[in-house]
């Protein structure tokens, strides 16, 4: 397994080794001892090509670690730093994660995070350090001009509920 730490304190891909042959591949995906929290929930979700989802968090005391890996297809993984006394404050961290390359984003709590769907469509596994509460959810709109991310799709689709989110400046100061 190998472990590479990200600029942003706590972001951290993992990319498992991937045993192949002419019968396909073997990977360990997950092994309680190799990550860094204790995983409690998996939410599976399959999106279509130009989805964008996020960007989602959930407020403490229930805020959420996540072990995103896409299982199949290719997505643009995005992590919003919303630590109010982190020195990365409002930053981002975007990654690659397809059903090719295996790697895993860990994104702990105190981030907000959401992804961009590149491929015709995504199957993503996301493993939750907390269980989902739905009073505690919260967002922030996907295409909030102070972050100005790139989510590198044309034509986004997104839910109604995530159109409906906050933007960043009425939320964090």
């Amino acid at each position: 397994m190998e472990v590479t730490r990200l600029p942003i304190k706590g972001l951290s891909i993992f990319t498992p080794q991937v045993h192949e042959d002419e019968r396909g591949f073997f990977s360990e995906t997950f092994n309680v001892l190799r990550y860094p929290e204790t995983i409690l929930q998996d939410n599976l979700v399959y999106s279509h090509k130009n989805v964008i989802r996020g960007l989602h968090f959930q407020e403490d005391p229930h805020a959420q670690g996540k072990l995103v890996t896409c299982l199949q297809g290719e997505i643009l993984d995005v992590a919003v730093d919303i630590r109010p006394n982190s020195p990365t404050f409002g930053q981002h961290h975007k990654v690659i994660l397809s059903s090719e390359n295996h790697k895993q984003f860990w994104i702990p709590e105190g981030f907000a995070h959401g992804y961009a769907v590149l491929s015709d469509g995504a199957t993503v596994l996301y493993k939750c350090d907390q269980l989902w509460v739905p009073e505690a959810e919260e967002g922030i709109r996907w295409d909030d001009p102070t972050l100005n991310i790139d989510w590198g799709v044309e034509s986004p689709i997104t839910s109604t509920k995530d159109r409906g989110l906050p933007r960043w400046n009425s939320q964090f100061k």
